[in-house]
């Protein structure tokens, strides 16, 4: 490598340049990003206010308690954060899952596999009906304005699922968790976990700004059609 560098020393600086000049680019891109997550994100929240007022009335009628869930989940650079979700289980959670877990075979073997239940027991008779129609993650608009979050990037994870990353946890840690991203829009539940890291890895690898707006707008439909959701 030393020999090299010496033989083609103006090469070298050229490609310094060539390095320095993507990094500036990769930064100014990352500042256009994070300018149209606020933009969006603010003017999201001001629309969907009534909405939101709306869903979180319902929620507390229905099964009174905390309407506003946060739990801890890994951002960027692997600091942990309060990712908000509108509650769409009931109060003691944590602790039914703990049961469930401990009781039922078929359950512990899908939640190892997928991190998820598809017939979540703990789930509220609303709460399906927010998360199929993802009403559930609008509070995570003010994690995108907050900045630990962005409108798009990998799903949020939790501690326990960081050793399914394992080598690749690098790259889910080298940007913000979104509320939409390749694994939302290429079929959410429906997908792998082992292709929803790929996914992720993919998304670090190549994110701009440009990549953000498509995947936003594939998501529309996403949604609309509840792909992949439960």
């Amino acid at each position: 490598m030393h020999e090299a560098t010496v033989m083609v020393a103006p090469e070298r600086t050229g490609v310094a340049n060539g390095t320095s000049d993507s990094a500036k680019w990769q930064r100014l891109d990352d500042v256009a990003s994070r300018v149209l997550d606020v933009t969006l994100a603010v003017t999201a929240l001001i629309i969907l206010a009534p909405l939101m007022a709306i869903v979180a009335a319902v929620i507390y009628i229905l099964d009174p308690g905390p309407v506003i869930f946060a739990h801890q989940r890994i951002g960027r650079g692997g600091r942990s954060f309060p990712c908000l979700k509108f509650r769409s289980m009931v109060v003691d959670a944590d602790a039914r899952l703990r049961h469930l877990l401990e009781t039922s075979p078929e359950a512990r073997a899908e939640w190892e596999r997928d991190h998820k239940l598809r017939d979540d027991p703990r789930v509220i008779g609303i709460g399906r009906f927010l998360r199929k129609t993802s009403l559930d993650e609008l509070p995570q608009l003010w994690n995108v304005v907050r900045g630990d979050m962005s409108l798009v990037g990998p799903r949020p994870i939790v501690v326990g699922e960081i050793s399914r990353y394992g080598r690749y946890f690098e790259h889910y840690c080298a940007v913000r968790p979104g509320i939409t991203g390749l694994w939302q829009v290429g079929g959410r539940n429906d997908v792998s976990y082992r292709r929803r890291v790929a996914y992720d890895v993919t998304y670090s690898r190549a994110r701009s700004c440009a990549m953000n707006v498509k995947i936003i707008a594939y998501t529309v439909p996403s949604v609309l059609f509840q792909r992949g959701s439960y």
